[in-house]
């Protein structure tokens, strides 16, 4: 092996003996506390770190569809921990019965807010001070541009170059840029000019509106609340607690924020479909009458409740979600006394309102009462005896019941479903196999019990609705930043950031030179075409025969040829 070979050998070891012992005697600098907070900081204000929050907060709200929630059923959350002792009370610990209040999911809200906030307020203040700031100065060679061009004016059109220049600024003021004009009185004045700011102001109103949504989501979570309530025909509903049939209230919300209105069902109609032969007899049209007062002393107001057409009383909307009978019947016990009296609720289970009905009187003496059976609007009969509903409307209305006594199980306070009724500790008094038959009744009968445990009289028909009450004050802010969202989201996707330099000179022979060039902030496919229509405008203001600028344009693409 020659000399030389070996002297860079031995050259290269010493040179990297001596870069080990530097690195192993350098001193690396102590961070502190001060710099790691502002290293967390930097980490949470960036934008990936948002998007991720977001995508957290979203898995982080998947437990509230899948477990029950405290604040919409809080008995629901108790039988539920009953029935899996194993890992019930293990999931309460973690919050996840009460999901949307929990700390960890408020501290990925508060997270995002944060680092929303932290993301668009440094690039607000930026762009602020870029709209403030003078376009940047003439490049030396506008021919390294994308988009480049030239211009030549003859010497007897009698234009000098600050005079070009001027004419060019107006040009491009005419069409919307931001223009600084330089060194007019010099051998060679140039221009800077710039447009599409409002581009980036979309992109910051875009992620501005984001966090006003949040914060809209919020205010409603926080102090709004949502209800469900039956309606029959002559029924008043008051805005209190115990008004309600299900309340789901807010994580902050007080009852003493309940606006004391009132709402009257006066009567509600349905159209059925009677031409179509495919689609005979399915509803087509709904319309509630209703009553309502804003407060108690207030005038009353005739108004009509409508599917996706909401009643509003102040911040509330009301609407309309479900309808069906309600079968109106008085129930005497064993002593002729009425144990119950009124319409009762019946659930729609099948085709032309075949409906489902459980009547539980409490108050019968000696034995508690309970009924169970279906409600025919049009009742008819097969060829084997099954009734059923042949038509929607109230043309041959029948009562169909099986009746029971014994203890309801309502005295000890459990929480039972209305339109359930347990028979399992309670003894029939009638029913198929039983040498008292099945209840039939139609409007006006009476059917007596056997054993003397009293009567039931079928009294008459009629109609009810089912009402959604959403109470949400976010809601109306909510909708003005997702509008301010989509349109920023716009002006970001289909406006761009430009920047157009144009110098101008005058030749020894009296020519007045022009070239100009375009950039733009980004990809923008459309530059190509900005250039062209500068130059179209130029032309027509200095009067230009346009067949010129076949042999004076060039773009990047012919550079690079």
């Amino acid at each position: 092996m020659s000399e030389p070979v070996q002297g860079i050998k031995k050259s290269k070891k010493s040179a990297d003996k001596a870069i080990d012992t530097a690195k192993a005697e350098a001193a690396l600098p102590v961070l502190g506390i001060l710099g790691m907070l502002r290293w967390a900081w930097t980490q949470l204000t960036s934008m990936r770190t948002a998007l991720f929050l977001l995508l957290l907060l979203a898995v982080a709200a998947v437990p509230g569809s899948l477990f029950p929630q405290r604040p919409a059923n809080p008995s629901i959350v108790t039988q539920y921990i009953s029935d899996h002792p194993d890992y019930g009370k293990l999931l309460d610990s973690v919050q996840l019965y009460d999901v949307y209040s929990s700390a960890w999911f408020s501290a990925i809200y508060i997270l995002l807010f944060i680092s929303l906030i932290g993301c668009v307020t440094p690039r607000a203040i930026a762009h602020y001070k870029a709209m403030r700031s003078q376009p940047p100065r003439t490049p030396k060679r506008l021919s390294r541009l994308p988009e480049y061009g030239t211009l030549v004016l003859p010497a007897d059109a009698g234009i000098p170059a600050s005079k070009a220049i001027s004419d060019a600024a107006a040009v491009l003021k005419k069409r919307g840029y931001r223009v600084e004009v330089r060194d007019v009185d010099g051998a060679m004045p140039s221009l800077g000019a710039e447009r599409g700011f409002l581009k980036e102001v979309g992109n910051l109103v875009f992620h501005a509106s984001l966090i006003g949504v949040l914060v809209s989501v919020a205010v409603g979570g926080l102090f709004g609340y949502s209800g469900q309530r039956i309606l029959v025909e002559g029924d008043t509903f008051v805005n209190t607690l115990v008004g309600y049939d299900q309340f789901s209230p807010g994580t902050n919300f007080q009852s003493s924020w309940l606006q004391p209105y009132s709402i009257q069902l006066d009567k509600f109609d349905v159209q059925f479909d009677r031409e179509s032969p495919a689609h005979f007899g399915q509803p087509i049209d709904f319309t509630a009458d209703v009553t309502t007062k804003d407060t108690p002393d207030a005038p009353a107001k005739k108004q009509v409740l409508k599917v996706n057409d909401p009643v509003m009383l102040g911040d509330t909307s009301i609407y309309l979600t479900g309808n069906g009978y309600a079968p109106v019947v008085t129930v005497r016990d064993g002593a002729g006394k009425v144990a119950m009296q009124g319409p009762v609720v019946a659930k729609l289970q099948g085709d032309n309102y075949y409906s489902s009905v459980v009547i539980k009187v409490p108050d019968a003496k000696p034995d508690q009462l309970g009924f169970a059976g279906f409600f025919l609007p049009t009742a008819m009969v097969t060829d084997t005896g099954v009734a059923y509903s042949g038509d929607p409307e109230l043309i041959n209305p029948q009562l169909n019941l099986n009746s029971y006594y014994g203890d309801l199980g309502l005295n000890k306070g459990t929480p039972q479903n209305v339109f359930e009724l347990d028979v399992a500790k309670l003894t029939p008094l009638n029913g198929r196999g039983m040498a008292d038959k099945a209840i039939a009744l139609a409007p006006g009968g009476t059917y007596t019990l056997p054993n003397g445990k009293g009567t039931i009289t079928f009294d008459g028909v009629k109609k009810y609705v089912g009402v959604d009450i959403h109470h949400n004050p976010g809601q109306a802010t909510a909708l003005v930043f997702a509008l301010l969202a989509v349109a920023g989201l716009i002006l970001s996707l289909y406006l761009n950031r430009r920047r157009v330099w144009v110098r101008t000179g005058t030749h020894d022979d009296g020519r007045t030179m022009v070239e100009y060039g375009l950039l733009a902030r980004g990809e923008d496919h459309r530059l190509a075409g900005e250039a062209a229509a500068i130059r179209e405008l130029l032309h027509r203001e200095w009067l230009l025969p346009t067949e010129q600028s076949t042999d004076t344009v060039s773009s990047s693409t012919s550079k690079d040829q």
